[in-house]
């Protein structure tokens, strides 16, 4: 065991460090915890437009809600990428059967982020 006195912004500490081996190491080190599993989304129906993701970021806020009528155009959510904020917008109209993400999630390109009948 060894003891030291660390000075950070003013304030001394004193500390203890315990050396252990290579071996111990590897024998303690937790695993990677499992990503979060991806939102289960609904099926698209036959005729059903799906609305992906254009471009990885962050869902800043989410407009509609499960049965909200929307307009071609209509703003479905806001994509935050490279500190730009992205409308996404509705390509057609008609009735979201379900929105596959939620405020602050992460989005990759591709991702599903609702269903409009």
């Amino acid at each position: 065991m060894r003891h030291y006195r660390v000075n950070v912004n003013g304030t001394s500490y004193e500390i203890s460090v315990e050396e252990i081996t290579a071996e111990e190491a590897k024998k303690s080190a937790a695993p990677a915890p499992a990503p979060a599993p991806a939102p289960a989304s609904a099926p698209a129906s036959e005729g059903a437009t799906t609305v992906s993701s254009p471009m990885p970021g962050t869902i800043l806020s989410v407009s509609v809600s499960a049965g909200s009528t929307v307009k071609k155009g209509d703003i479905l959510m806001i994509l935050e990428a490279m500190k730009m904020e992205n409308e996404i917008m509705a390509p057609c109209d008609g009735r979201v059967a379900s929105v596959g993400v939620q405020q602050g999630a992460s989005v990759k390109t591709g991702d599903m982020l609702c269903v409009i009948e």
